[in-house]
């Protein structure tokens, strides 16, 4: 794994969340459908808020990897068996010969296909969750839309990197 990009990626849902909660975009709206005043943002510990919005964040980048890169699915597979990474092994050779007929190892590895699934895992996982939550704290369709929205912007761009950059 490049720890380094996971790193880096885990940054994306903090930058796009200072642009898309601006009050000059949808900050104010967020605010309004989530029942959340100035005086009480101002008042919040804003280093263990980022910093663990960080943290949390690259927990999303390395599970986002696994669902965007395909190619992790052959880890899954084949590496619990002693002969996976063993260059010149029978299953190696195996993988090999299939990367060099259909290109295996590189297939969907762009930021397309990645900002692709990074959206769909937006919507149908995050946007779910957030659904189920909001329903059960009698939100709004706005206030889910808000977030689904700004989940969509920030898994699209994550996803996209990591497909293009991630190093297996």
């Amino acid at each position: 794994m490049t720890w380094p990009l996971y790193f880096l990626v885990a940054l994306i849902p903090l930058i796009v969340g200072a642009v898309y909660y601006n009050p000059k975009v949808l900050g104010t709206a967020w605010q309004r459908e989530a029942g959340v005043t100035d005086e009480q943002l101002q008042n919040g510990n804003m280093l263990k808020i980022f910093g663990l919005a960080y943290v949390f964040s690259i927990f999303v980048a390395i599970v986002l990897s696994m669902l965007v890169i395909h190619q992790t699915a052959l880890s899954g597979l084949f590496g619990m068996m002693p002969e996976f990474g063993q260059e010149g092994s029978e299953l190696m050779n195996d993988l090999n010969a299939l990367d060099e007929k259909y290109d295996l190892y590189s297939r969907h590895r762009h930021f397309g296909h990645g900002a692709l699934h990074g959206g769909l895992v937006a919507i149908f996982f995050a946007g779910t969750l957030i659904a189920i939550n909001a329903l059960f704290e009698r939100r709004s369709w706005k206030y889910i839309l808000i977030h689904l929205g700004y989940w969509f912007i920030a898994m699209t761009l994550m996803g996209g990197i990591l497909c293009q950059f991630l190093i297996l």
